[in-house]
């Protein structure tokens, strides 16, 4: 494979909460340079890139959000331990020695702690987990944790990259996979020589996690005429699912969206992109994710009179979990068809 794993374990690694993604936009920032005709930062927060199309009539852009699931801190006990909300959907139950990484004054690594099972009652074991049953076990104490941890400071996930097969297992691949996706776009564009067919705007967007917060604002600034959301989904492949839970499955190609619950893609673009999967013999599924957004919403709507909007979307087990699984080959697949997709636009029929 010619996936950059070294890249792409930095880019799921960097932490980077909603409203905390100062370090992922730095390293986006270092990666991107020389790839794209202007780079800036927005208020948000959010990096858009243009990379300058053979037509200026038209804009299209693309959105990557760089925010992943995390906490903040709350409280602070008088043992030392940490008490947190979660910015961001959690499933509580996944939380169970969690390993995670309170950015304070400096970085404090804790584990997430919970009531043993060994001492809970019946009732209390057959019940489902409570975010508030958790906290943040740091090994210290009181007075050495308020030293480092207050209020206010953001929390994410500990967890190293691993390839397993074709694949790779790390935490955060949503969404820092379609953010190393839009870097590699980028990238394969400067070395092809290859230009859009119209200004493309590469997004890396703030705060998704919240309500595609980051993306809404880009697309009103940049008001695209064609939108691309670049996400992850679910691949629910494994035992137990039945063919019509799957979404995707993991080794089947880019998923072509569909819709979300967010989200009904232009049947245009749907159309457009299917083809031109097919012309450039890139391997791809449809998608169908009955619940969960992404900024495709925003770059569809958040637009005056709307832009024709689609999906470029990564299929994901574990989404949301400890960890997270993509394969490579549909990664690939999803950078290429990106690519031919906003190097075609010229080429798609766009009448209702």
């Amino acid at each position: 494979m010619s996936i950059n794993v070294e890249l792409l374990s930095r880019v799921c690694e960097a932490p980077g909460a909603p409203g905390f993604e100062k370090l992922i936009r730095e390293l986006v920032l270092k990666e991107i340079e020389g790839l794209a005709d202007e780079v800036r930062v927005d208020n948000m927060g959010n990096v858009i890139a243009l990379k300058k199309g053979r037509s200026s009539k038209k804009r299209s852009m693309a959105a990557a959000h760089m925010d992943e699931i995390g906490f903040i801190v709350t409280h602070v006990d008088d043992r030392g331990f940490v008490r947190f909300n979660p910015v961001g959907g959690f499933d509580p139950k996944t939380l169970t020695s969690q390993r995670v990484i309170i950015h304070g004054k400096k970085d404090v690594l804790g584990v997430m702690g919970s009531k043993p099972t060994h001492i809970m009652q019946p009732e209390e074991r057959n019940k489902p987990a409570k975010i508030t049953d958790y906290f943040i076990d740091t090994g210290m104490s009181k007075s050495e944790v308020s030293k480092l941890v207050e209020v206010g400071n953001p929390v994410t996930r500990w967890s190293p990259l691993l390839e397993l097969g074709d694949c790779v297992n790390v935490k955060s691949l949503d969404n820092r996979v379609c953010v190393f996706l839009l870097i590699e776009a980028l990238r394969t564009l400067k070395k092809s020589r290859k230009k859009p067919a119209y200004d493309f705007y590469a997004v890396f967007t703030v705060q998704e996690e919240v309500g595609l917060r980051g993306a809404n604002v880009s697309a009103m600034e940049i008001k695209p005429d064609f939108g691309f959301g670049l996400d992850t989904t679910i691949a629910y492949d494994v035992p137990g699912s039945t063919p019509q839970e799957r979404c995707t499955s993991l080794g089947e190609g880019a998923g072509i969206k569909i819709m979300d619950s967010s989200v009904i893609c232009d049947y245009r673009m749907v159309a457009y992109m299917k083809k031109v999967a097919d012309a450039h013999k890139i391997k791809w599924q449809p998608e169908i994710l009955a619940a969960g957004g992404t900024d495709t919403a925003g770059l569809q709507r958040m637009v005056p009179g709307g832009s024709i909007a689609g999906a470029v979307s990564v299929p994901t087990r574990h989404i949301h979990q400890t960890i997270e699984t993509v394969n490579k080959k549909d990664l690939q697949a999803a950078i290429d068809l990106l690519v031919a997709c906003v190097c075609d636009l010229d080429k798609g029929d766009w009448k209702f």
